[in-house]
């Protein structure tokens, strides 16, 4: 599998020219997991910053009576890392597990600056991306405080149709934060509208 859908991702924010391509090639790693597998666990240290090149991942934690929690659902052209502990280089907070076979394009932490160095437009490229994280997050946490269970659930099926189909839908309801037993509810209650 090639990078080329992580450089047209990247050609969306910055402009690369051949040999910045060439180099970027050999400072990424190709990654594949199963389904099922882990690409991190809640403690260990995350040492890769991961593009979506095929599959899907959902992020999530475990509290302190194991109950999962999902944060985040992710598929093709997303990232998927504890960017806390990638940063800090402190353990994650956060499992990353694959729900279908996947394949990353990872940058090494070890390796990053490196790349910042030789490529100076990529620093201003993870500034971007991260700035848009951080602004979704902030909108997600809106939405829980000001939105029903319902409206929750009809945001994310407009938003984000291409996942829906790709995942159990007790994880759906983890990641709205209610039961897979109240969600069946709420789509009982939309097929009765339609």
């Amino acid at each position: 599998m090639d990078i080329q859908p992580l450089l047209a991702y990247m050609q969306k924010h910055v402009t690369l020219t051949p040999e910045e391509e060439r180099y970027l090639a050999e400072h990424i790693t190709i990654r594949r997991y199963l389904k099922g597998q882990y690409a991190l666990q809640q403690g260990d240290v995350c040492k890769h910053s991961s593009f979506i090149l095929k599959g899907c991942t959902r992020m999530f934690y475990v509290d302190d009576e194991g109950q999962e929690h999902i944060i985040m659902l992710c598929v093709e052209d997303w990232w998927s890392s504890d960017i806390g502990s990638f940063i800090s280089q402190e353990p994650a907070q956060f499992n990353i597990q694959c729900l279908e076979d996947t394949a990353f394009a990872q940058f090494h932490v070890d390796t990053i600056e490196e790349v910042y160095a030789a490529v100076p437009k990529l620093e201003r490229f993870f500034r971007k991306i991260l700035e848009r994280g951080l602004a979704a997050s902030q909108k997600r946490i809106i939405r829980n405080f000001s939105m029903t269970a319902k409206e929750r659930y009809l945001y994310f099926k407009e938003t984000y149709p291409m996942i829906e189909q790709r995942i159990p839908q007790y994880m759906i309801a983890s990641y709205l934060g209610i039961t897979k037993e109240f969600l069946s509810k709420i789509k009982r209650q939309l097929a009765k509208e339609a």
